[in-house]
């Protein structure tokens, strides 16, 4: 499995002004996807190695529909690069727009904590390859500035 997708009701325990659920919120839903589909596609237990170019759009409020969407982008010899989108809107509508976007790296690894290799995915149409380029990118640019 390439690709998943999360859909749920917004909930927190505690929203921010105005019912809005907090962005960090937003971050972990994320985070859960790309962890997911990283699982999915290594057949083992991940880690979270780099999660960066967040962009929010607009806020999540409480009771909106929320979708996550992960997508392998490409992989390393343990790692796994992602694309990860969040849409969200009124239930009512089923309208769901923009609220987020971001790449995210996931490290398969085995029981004692040590990276495992990965099955090879190579994008293959040219929308695949195209975000591919973009995620590389976004990536390489987040590690030369640090």
């Amino acid at each position: 499995m390439h690709s998943i997708t999360l859909r749920f009701l917004a909930a927190s325990a505690a929203p921010s002004a105005f019912g809005r659920i907090q962005g960090g919120t937003v971050l972990l839903w994320a985070d859960e996807a790309g962890l997911a589909c990283a699982s999915a596609w290594a057949h083992c237990a991940c880690t979270t190695a780099f999660v960066g170019s967040t962009s929010f759009l607009r806020p999540v409020r409480h009771g909106d529909l929320v979708e996550v969407e992960a997508r392998l982008v490409y992989t390393g010899s343990s790692s796994m690069s992602m694309a990860i989108e969040v849409r969200a809107g009124s239930i009512q509508s089923g309208e769901l727009q923009p609220v987020t976007h971001c790449v995210a790296v996931y490290a398969a690894v085995d029981d004692e904590g040590q990276p495992r290799a990965v099955d090879a995915w190579t994008p293959e149409t040219p929308g695949d390859i195209a975000l591919a380029q973009r995620v590389k990118g976004h990536i390489d640019a987040e590690h030369a500035a640090q």
